[in-house]
């Protein structure tokens, strides 16, 4: 099946989930922001314990752990192998990646900032290709990195077909 014809069916089918109401993309988005300023958090409340001294920057930091991952279990379901883990990290290293992009933007380096800031955007992506099991993370050795799957058969760059991908299903403006 051509690769055009499999994204249009992946799109109705996720049309048909939101009209029927059993499927909130926007909202999941919104919560993957949210995730990524919790974990951020954690980590402030780490460094702020660990350079004052003060316990109770690390019950907070626990709090907030507790937060975070009740809300990733939302959208990471059912994960396999290191995906908890990896989707994790993925929206942390964007998080991080769009404030050192936004430094550099503030600083007038333009260019470093674009670069941070489409580097944010591919681990973004490859969060939701694996998070709407568009890449089967089990066999993503086994498959050559410019490929979602391996039923993938088209030529082109990996992030760039999740990004369109993500850009296509996720639209925080649609209601």
């Amino acid at each position: 099946m051509p690769d055009n014809q499999k994204i249009n069916q992946l799109l109705e089918k996720v049309e048909k989930l939101k009209k029927e109401g059993q499927l909130d993309l926007s909202s999941d988005e919104d919560l993957s922001i949210a995730i990524m300023n919790l974990v951020s958090i954690e980590e402030h409340f780490f460094f702020t314990a660990s350079k004052t001294g003060k316990e109770k920057y690390f019950d907070m930091l626990f709090h907030v752990r507790e937060i975070r991952k009740e809300l990733l279990a939302r959208i990471v379901k059912n994960p396999e192998g290191e995906e908890w883990c990896i989707s994790k990290h993925l929206l942390a290293a964007s998080m991080r990646l769009i404030e050192v992009g936004t430094k550099y933007l503030t600083d007038g380096k333009k260019e470093e900032a674009q670069s941070m800031f489409s580097k944010a955007y591919d681990l973004y992506s490859l969060f939701w290709g694996i998070n709407l099991k568009l890449i089967d993370i089990g066999e993503v050795k086994a498959i050559d990195e410019d490929k979602i799957n391996v039923h993938d058969k088209s030529n082109g760059d990996l992030m760039e077909k999740l990004n369109d991908l993500v850009q296509k299903l996720i639209d925080c403006c649609k209601e």
